[in-house]
């Protein structure tokens, strides 16, 4: 029962350091893997090339095909060039698998105690997260030794042999249970380098073990698809699209397996290398033969998996991709990209309060729908961010996670502020058959002008960061206040003039001047964050 818990634990370990390699690569040169997949989708050459490059780095093909399909669910990538990318993810691994099989029993100390000491010493740099890579790979190549070692005693079991004996002649069942394999492992990898331990030690034959690999390439297929079962259409159709190639190739070879297993023993190599390089060459052999049909699987794909009627008509979060929280600049980036959408809802809020303010009551109704727009994306992108690890971010990326924050929150503020004014106004005014003077109603149409200005600005500000124009937003500012000011003012001359639309809107105007001080401080406020100054002037608005 030890020796099981050890080859357990061995398993795990390797797993694991899978996992730590692939993070830490994702955390350093995530945003540029994922601009190299963007940048090679034109020609298939360049794409299967990319797919191979990419899973080398982040040491699993699961990881990649993750990586397209956020892709493709985002519409950054048509679904014909990321079943290439997946094709040439799935050489990649079967290239890992040879380079881990080396002896390198020497590197694997070498790697964590670097690694550690670079790790804790530099966490949040650059070299901290290579150091967190260098002992993920060492952790890979100790958990091969401690598996060689775990598995030499069960093999002398003789309750172990019987089990495993039961395996041979049914290429179907051994299929099947490499799927397992790859399934329970989480990864094809590491499957593949089990099934090459449990062949050098006689634990299996080598028929059964080229039966195991073509099962475990197609267990990763079946990973991809339930990694994808919440996903939107786009998504699922690249993981169906993986999982046909694989079923396809193994269809295919597994009648045949007998026979090249028969001629592969002539080969003068041990059985367990010879293992892998069947897993190097039928991967790629099935991955070059089928990229001339990645046109026609899409277009089969497309038509299995059909786009979903849109059911809800409320807004949803588009560019919050999960698999881009490993990487947190890339994280970042779509959390200040949903955050820009929010901006846009924003302005289409207040166009439709002008048109509330002009007299349409109707319009009031999708001021709340938009609001309600609003914190659905606020309440996403709230979520979203508290899912990274802040003590792995970097100053500048802590404070543009405290930005990306402050702004959202500021928006929905502003939202809650607007569909407020709607509702005074429909209801104070438009109900009660109470119209605003004309020079008013001029005055609020030129203030909401200025505010849509700085709104427009503000976010251009919070997604560049520009200096420039995080001045010109100040003055802005300034500006809007000194003409809020001069209204309000305008406002009570016309109170002494017993203008009586005034008087009987007096309280409500006011009310709007004050309401549109304060949206626009809350647009206004990211200058502040760029100049990095305090908003000293919030005290000076009041009057």
């Amino acid at each position: 029962m030890l020796t099981l818990l050890h080859l357990l634990s061995a398993v795990a370990l390797l797993v694991w350091g899978t996992h730590i390699v692939r993070t830490g690569i994702m955390r350093v040169y995530g945003a540029n893997l994922r601009s190299v997949l963007s940048r090679s989708v034109e020609k298939k050459p360049l794409a299967f090339c990319a797919g191979i490059g990419v899973t080398a780095l982040v040491q699993s093909s699961n990881a990649t095909t993750m990586l397209v399909t956020s892709f493709v669910a985002q519409d950054l990538v048509a679904l014909t060039p990321a079943l290439v990318i997946v094709l040439g993810a799935d050489v990649g691994t079967a290239l890992m698998a040879r380079v881990l099989t080396f002896d390198l029993s020497w590197l694997s100390p070498l790697l964590i105690f670097v690694g550690v000491i670079f790790f804790l010493s530099r966490k949040q740099s650059r070299a901290g997260q290579l150091g967190r890579v260098a002992i993920g790979l060492g952790l890979i190549l100790q958990a091969l030794e401690l598996i060689v070692a775990a598995v030499t005693p069960i093999t002398q079991a003789s309750g172990v042999q019987v089990i495993f004996a039961s395996l041979t002649g049914d290429i179907m069942l051994d299929a099947l249970i490499g799927a397992m394999f790859a399934i329970i492992s989480y990864s094809s990898l590491a499957a593949v380098l089990l099934t090459a331990t449990l062949t050098s030690t006689g634990v299996i034959s080598f028929d059964v073990a080229l039966c195991l690999v073509i099962g475990a390439n197609l267990g990763s297929g079946l990973l991809a698809m339930i990694n994808n079962s919440a996903a939107n259409a786009a998504a699922r159709r690249v993981a169906l699209g993986s999982l046909l190639f694989k079923l396809v190739g193994s269809l295919i070879v597994l009648p045949f397996v007998h026979i090249l297993a028969r001629w592969m023993q002539h080969l003068p190599l041990p059985e367990s290398e010879l293992v892998i390089y069947f897993h190097v060459f039928y991967n790629l052999i099935r991955c070059l033969a089928m990229v001339p049909f990645a046109e026609p699987m899409a277009r089969f794909c497309r038509r299995v998996i059909s786009e979903a009627p849109e059911i809800d008509g409320r807004m949803k979060p588009k560019h919050l991709d999960p698999t881009a929280l490993d990487t947190p600049a890339l994280g970042l980036s779509n959390a200040a990209r949903e955050t820009l959408r929010m901006g846009d809802v924003l302005e289409q809020m207040l166009e439709t309060w002008s048109k509330v303010m002009h007299g349409e009551p109707r319009q009031e109704k999708e001021l709340r729908k938009l609001a309600d727009d609003v914190d659905v994306l606020y309440t996403a992108i709230k979520l979203y961010m508290a899912q990274m690890q802040k003590e792995d971010l970097a100053e500048i990326e802590s404070r543009r996670w405290a930005e990306i924050i402050e702004m959202s929150l500021n928006l929905e503020q502003a939202a809650d502020i607007i569909e407020r004014m709607g509702s005074e106004v429909a209801d104070k005014s438009l109900s009660a058959r109470r119209a605003f003077s004309p020079d008013g109603l001029t005055e609020l149409d030129t203030l909401l002008q200025q505010l849509t200005s700085n709104l427009k600005l503000s976010l251009s500000v919070f997604f560049s960061g520009d200096v420039n124009s995080a001045r010109r937003l100040r003055r802005n500012k300034h500006r809007f206040r000194i003409l809020n000011r001069r209204y309000s003012h305008a406002h009570v001359d016309r109170l002494h003039q017993q203008n009586v639309q005034s008087i009987e809107t007096s309280s409500l105007h006011l009310g709007l001047l004050g309401d549109m001080k304060r949206l626009n401080s809350l647009f206004c406020a990211v200058a502040y964050s760029v100049l990095e100054q305090p908003d000293d002037d919030d005290e000076r608005d009041e009057y």
